[in-house]
Parts: structure tokens; C-alpha cells; sequence
């Protein structure tokens, strides 16, 4: 099969004064400048994104906060905190309110150094220069994905029992993957938990394979700062955690106390 790429690099809209215009700031009370095509910058190779993610240890998923109308606040509070990864996932949004808070968020994880993450849209990935595409199971298949979009961008993949976890580790499309839910969540309603049990299984999993062993992987589902040892002593290193910082006061200390528990 011939493979396209259709992410590449996207030259800035103009203008017409000939300099890079900037998309207006449509997120509800953000007032903070959102820089146009704010992925597009030096550094974001693959290789950089890889190194990144094989660091990575929190990964947090948000809405685009039009409730609170402090998204530019609570993502710079949040990657200061040791959050190194943000992934947008609001339902909610049209696709210019959308494609306006991933300029918001694509500018907040350069000037931290940190990745920023897509859910669903390969378009909008593209559009942005995601650092990472994220799909679930009834998504795009990571073939597809990887045809829409090239190389550079990184590609994350859900799992929620342990043949989907097998087929994710040995998909060589895939770069990382998650596993959960691990309790229940209104993130996922509907969606049983899989318990600690697939953590245990995955880690099982991991032992016996060197492939599966040179993947990241997140668990994910329910995971707070109480319930976090007994998920790394079943054997995870990385999660995903949603409500543990986007429902607290204080988001930085949230995620400041959930990295401290994480190995190094």
C-alpha cells in the first residue's frame, strides 16, 4: 500500500501584511495570546517526541475547561506540577473552538518542554503538529493513522483487556498505549473496570517480551493520589489521571503530589 503523508509542516496563515496571522481566542474567559500554528516549532522531531515519552510518567487528560475559563492557567500549573503530558479531549467542542485551545495548549507545552496529545481527529493532529495522536479502539486503526499522518507524529493507542494490550505492544505503528479502565469513571461511562488484575496481567506481559517491554505504558481509569501505590505495586510505572487534577483547587500541587510517588 502507498502511504501519503498529509501532517508535514504546515506554513503558518498570513496577514496581509505577510506576517503569521493568529487564530482569534474563541475558549470561553481564556485571555491569554494563542500563537498561530504554535506546534510548529524547532525541536518537534520524533526523536525529541520520543525521548520525551519515554520519560514520561504523568499524563493527564482535560477538557478545554470553558466552565472554570482558565484553560492557558491550569495547563501551565499543571506541567509545572510534573505533568509531561496533556492530552485535549472535550466532546463538547466545535472544531474552531477545538483547533483554538490545542493552539493554547501547543503553546504552554513548548514553553515547558513538555508533549501535547490529540484525541481522535488525525485532521486536526495534522493541523496542529500534534506531538501525539491518541485512538481508541473503534477509532482510526494505528495503520491508518500512521498513513494520514507520517512518522513524526507520535501515536497512542486504548486497551481495556490483555489481547488488545498483546496487539498494541507488537503493532509497530503504535509508540505507547493505556490500559483501563482501571475503576469505574464518569470520563467513560458505561465502560466496565478492568480492576488491577490487566495491570498485573500487562506487567506479566511486559516481563516476558522484550517488545512489549520497549513500549510505554499508562494505566489509566479512576487512578487518584490514594489509589496510586497500589496500582504501581501491581506493576504499572506510568497513569493517566483525569479528575485527580482537573477537580482539585490547586493543580499544581495536585500533580506535584502524584509525580512524587512515580519512580524517576
Amino acid at each position: 500500500m502507498t502511504r501519503f503523508r498529509c501532517g508535514g509542516r504546515l506554513s503558518s496563515p498570513l496577514s496581509p501584511g505577510g506576517t503569521p496571522a493568529e487564530p482569534p481566542t474563541i475558549i470561553k474567559d481564556v485571555t491569554h495570546p494563542i500563537p498561530a500554528f504554535a506546534g510548529l516549532t524547532a525541536g518537534t522531531t520524533r526523536g525529541t517526541r520520543t525521548e520525551k515519552l519515554a520519560d514520561a510518567r504523568l499524563y493527564l487528560c482535560t477538557d478545554a475547561r470553558g466552565r472554570q475559563g482558565d484553560l492557558a492557567d491550569f495547563l501551565h500549573a499543571a506541567y509545572a506540577g510534573g505533568v509531561d503530558i496533556i492530552q485535549l479531549r472535550d466532546k463538547t467542542l466545535d472544531t474552531d473552538a477545538e483547533v483554538a485551545a490545542l493552539h493554547l495548549l501547543a503553546g504552554v507545552a513548548g514553553e515547558h518542554g513538555k508533549l501535547f496529545a490529540v484525541n481522535d481527529r488525525a485532521d486536526i493532529a495534522a493541523l496542529v503538529n500534534a506531538d501525539i495522536f491518541h485512538i481508541g479502539q473503534r477509532d482510526l486503526s494505528p495503520a491508518q493513522a500512521r498513513c494520514l499522518l507520517g512518522t513524526e507524529i507520535l501515536i497512542g493507542r486504548s486497551t481495556h483487556d490483555l489481547n488488545q494490550a498483546r496487539t498494541a505492544a507488537e503493532d509497530p505503528d503504535v509508540d505507547y498505549f493505556c490500559t483501563g479502565p482501571l475503576w469505574e469513571t464518569p470520563t467513560k461511562p458505561g465502560r466496565p473496570a478492568t480492576g488491577l488484575r490487566l495491570v498485573r496481567d500487562v506487567a506479566e506481559l511486559r516481563a516476558g517480551s522484550p517488545t512489549a517491554a520497549s513500549i510505554p505504558w499508562f494505566a489509566i481509569g479512576g487512578i487518584n493520589v490514594s489509589r496510586l501505590p497500589e496500582v504501581l505495586e501491581a506493576g504499572a510505572d506510568r497513569v493517566v489521571v483525569v479528575r485527580a487534577i482537573a477537580e482539585t483547587t490547586d493543580p499544581y500541587t495536585a500533580a506535584r503530589q502524584l509525580r512524587q510517588l512515580l519512580p524517576v
